[in-house]
């Protein structure tokens, strides 16, 4: 039950990128069938890019040993600070909803922290489907309520919740640096 609470709070501290995001794309004109569309590719590069860092993770844990643990605790404290820093370098930009390989850097993009996060539960050993499960649901789940949030509310959401985001995944790279 633990792994659970803990992988979930994780997803959603990784999500908040997707969420931010999409509530900019959602101020533009956009439709359901889009807007599911966006969150089912979102989710997937939530589980691949993850996958990949848990791979990586297990042999740097095999290669490396005891190291491996301070590695995934900076790392995570990194994409938090990441996000942190985001949230202070905003600024305005065009609203669209991306299409093709549009779509495809976007997702990249607000899923780049994953991998890390990824490598970090790959050296702690964590149950790879339920973190693939967690991942790429909370953050298809996210994503389309940003994208739906995006269409009746203004933008100032977007930057809180990248933030929070990054507080959470900071929280997590101190606890496992010093607990």
């Amino acid at each position: 039950m633990g792994e659970v609470v803990t992988l979930s709070t994780l997803a959603l501290a990784l999500g908040m990128d997707a969420f931010s995001a999409s509530l900019g794309i959602g101020m533009a004109p956009i439709r359901l069938k889009r807007i599911f569309y966006i969150g089912i590719i979102i989710g997937s590069f939530h589980i691949i890019l993850p996958l990949l860092g848990i791979i990586a993770g297990r042999f740097v844990t095999d290669t490396f040993g005891t190291i491996a643990s301070l590695i995934g605790g900076l790392l995570l404290i990194i994409a938090g600070t990441q996000m942190i820093v985001a949230f202070f370098q905003q600024k305005e930009e065009e609203r669209s909803v991306p299409f093709g390989w549009r779509l495809m850097v976007f997702s990249l993009i607000v899923s780049l922290d994953s991998f890390s996060v990824g490598l970090t539960l790959g050296i702690y050993g964590a149950e790879i489907l339920l973190v693939l499960l967690l991942f790429g649901g909370i953050a298809a789940g996210l994503t389309w309520s940003g994208l739906l949030v995006g269409r009746k509310a203004g933008s100032w959401l977007g930057a809180y919740s990248e933030a929070f985001g990054g507080c959470i995944l900071l929280a997590f790279g101190f606890k496992l640096l010093f607990l």
